[in-house]
């Protein structure tokens, strides 16, 4: 019974630091992908806002002839 314990206390030991590193590299992939995203999505919403603006523009011209 004393075994036991002894070698899961070593089992645990052994996968903890690569768990730790695994993890810590998922969640600085991660964050690079949430980076990418956020500047992405504040490029889509600067376009967006150039298309819309001239084509209210070309729709008011085209209307008033």
């Amino acid at each position: 019974m004393h075994n036991r314990f002894i070698i899961k206390a070593l089992q645990n030991l052994l996968f903890c630091t690569p768990k730790a590193a695994v993890l810590h590299s998922k969640s600085v992939g991660f964050g690079l992908q949430n980076s990418r995203f956020r500047n992405a999505k504040s490029k889509l919403a600067f376009s967006e806002e150039i298309i819309f603006t001239k084509l209210k523009l070309f729709i008011c011209v085209g209307l008033k002839f």
